[in-house]
């Protein structure tokens, strides 16, 4: 069965929708499609023969940002090909920031795909987090999810206000999603936020130490400077001065000084 008509009869339903032409200009070349607005890309997937294609850059930019990596776009290829596909990846420009290069798959709407797809925080602040006793911690931000291509979703959410005290967490397993089409591809009991104190214990351990590694400096500095002061005239010892309980030396200290004695 053909999943992948070569005309409008694919079912277009409310996904979005984006032109694209079929690109021969290949290698070092498509630099002047880059200069002409354009971006450069394939289309491929499983069973699927490899199409370069081309797409406006600014319309690309405004249906990548509805769409995102989860969300399936009917790619017209010239006036006829529609292929449903997932943006898998777009290389951007280290410099200029700019879109450079774009990654097409195209799915089997009747076979499930495996994609990245965002943990987002939603709710009000707990009360103590508002106090400022806690902060939320979020410490997974996506999940690998398996569903049909047109059954993803573009996030999922995790209400926060559900938190209320210290070391109250949120798993995988209290997630609000359609477990009859997504599958979560991850441990159910990983921690996806968490209320942790707004200083933790190994922070205040930190913070006493250096304070007191700071203050027996300062009482050093102290101890060093007292009573260490030389009044003009006297020699320290060591300095021309006997020690105490040493007797003074009767030797001329040079020999110029024992021929004049």
């Amino acid at each position: 069965m053909n999943l992948w008509p070569d005309c409008d009869t694919l079912p277009l339903m409310d996904r979005l929708n984006l032109q694209a032409e079929e690109r021969t200009i290949l290698g070092k070349k498509v630099k002047l499609l880059r200069k002409d607005g354009k971006i450069p890309g394939h289309v491929f997937g499983k069973g699927v023969e490899t199409e370069h294609v081309s797409v406006d850059g600014k319309i690309f930019l405004k249906t990548f940002k509805e769409a995102g990596e989860t969300g399936l776009i009917d790619l017209k290829i010239g006036s006829e090909k529609i292929r449903p596909v997932l943006v898998r990846d777009v290389s951007f420009d280290p410099v200029s920031g700019s879109p450079f290069h774009i990654d097409f798959y195209q799915v089997n709407l009747s076979e499930k795909v495996k994609v990245p797809v965002p943990l987002v925080l939603v709710g009000e602040d707990p009360e103590t987090v508002k106090l400022g006793e806690a902060i939320v911690l979020q410490t997974l931000n996506q999940v690998e999810v398996e569903a049909l291509p047109t059954d993803l979703v573009e996030n999922i959410e995790v209400d926060k206000s559900g938190l209320k005290n210290i070391d109250d967490s949120i798993s995988l397993a209290q997630l609000n999603y359609d477990r009859e089409k997504l599958t979560v591809l991850a441990d159910q009991e990983e921690i996806v936020v968490k209320l942790a104190p707004a200083v933790s214990a190994e922070m205040e351990a930190l913070l006493e130490e250096q304070a007191t590694e700071a203050a027996e400096a300062a009482a050093e500095g102290a101890e060093g400077t007292e009573g260490g002061e030389v009044v003009e005239g006297e020699a320290k010892e060591g300095e021309g001065a006997p020690a105490e309980g040493e007797a003074e030396s009767t030797e001329p200290a040079t020999e110029e000084a024992a021929k004049e004695g």
